[in-house]
């Protein structure tokens, strides 16, 4: 089972990322080994403190209004290994290594499996 690793972000680090009127930030998940996008979602200032002191991802359900931490109901956990903000610090990326069956709730790997463009069918869910 892969370890947690806590991310050390100094005050003024954390300062710098640009929450929104609903005090959200985006969070865009990449898997460590592969550098596919696996996911996006929202978090606040909690779920990023927490996220970076436990080394898992947290994030912020708009819909239930209420932290949730990738996996713990799936089983498909999520080990943050580098953090980091944009240049406006309105957008947050973390690069993790992806436990279980994969990021997305539909049961396929990445939440990124539709494409654009005529003659382009999109992956199945189970797409790995």
């Amino acid at each position: 089972m892969p370890v947690t690793t806590p991310i050390a972000a100094t005050d003024e680090q954390l300062h710098k990322v640009a929450f929104d009127a609903d005090g959200l930030v985006p969070a865009i998940i990449q898997e460590a080994e592969t550098g596919r996008i696996l996911m996006m979602a929202w978090m606040n200032e909690d779920s990023l403190a927490r996220t970076l002191e436990t080394g898992r991802t947290w994030f912020w359900s708009r819909s239930r209004q209420e932290y949730w931490c990738k996996g713990e109901t799936s089983g498909d956990r999520q080990f943050v290994r580098q953090a980091f903000y944009d240049c406006d610090g309105d957008v947050l990326l973390f690069v993790v290594e992806q436990e279980g069956k994969g990021a997305c709730h539909t049961g396929a790997y990445s939440c990124f499996f539709r494409q654009f463009g005529e003659g382009h069918s999109a992956a199945s869910p189970d797409d790995t």
